[in-house]
């Protein structure tokens, strides 16, 4: 049987990009809204880029990246909306194309399928930015409804520092503002 959530339920998408660490500000902000939060990170994500621990202890729920066994209970109620954050390169190409090779990316085809809302922050090198199957990727997922926040690179600007990932817009673009 699957729970029921008392909030709006989001699901956080977290692909492996270094500002993936800092998802725990995504989940603060949601909760915030009154947004109850469950974390799909793909297999990458998994692996050392971001505190497992500690966004399960922020959810309450475990962090999800299998595929549940066949009669197992779903861990997390269906979708009000979800949000892919930070969105890279490989993911991006992934889901515009339907491989659904991983359990994150299932998922993203599949709230796009059932016309749940889906907001996605890219973090893409300005390099792999300019590649034809990407631009062709974000117009192919356009069209089908999802809401993109600014391009971040990650690259250093000026004076060595980066800037900051704009975690709260995804939360913004799912409100349509």
């Amino acid at each position: 049987m699957t729970e029921q959530a008392e909030n709006p339920f989001l699901y956080v998408v977290v692909c492996g990009a270094g500002v993936a660490d800092d998802v725990s500000k995504l989940i603060t902000a949601a909760q915030e809204r009154d947004w109850e939060v469950g974390v799909i990170a793909t297999p990458v994500a998994m692996g050392g880029f971001f505190d497992t621990a500690a966004v399960e202890a922020q959810t309450g729920r475990p962090v999800r990246s299998a595929w549940r066994a066949p009669g197992d209970p779903r861990p997390f109620p269906a979708p009000d909306a979800v949000v892919v954050a930070p969105a890279t390169f490989n993911t991006v190409n992934k889901w515009a194309a339907g491989l659904a090779d991983t359990l994150a990316v299932a998922t993203l085809c599949e709230a796009c399928g059932l016309g749940v809302p889906v907001a996605a922050l890219p973090c893409v090198a300005d390099a792999l930015a300019a590649h034809p199957a990407y631009r062709e990727s974000l117009i192919r997922l356009r069209g089908m409804g999802v809401r993109f926040g600014e391009p971040y690179s990650g690259e250093t600007e000026e004076g060595g520092l980066r800037p900051e990932f704009g975690w709260e817009r995804a939360l913004d673009l799912l409100d349509g503002r």
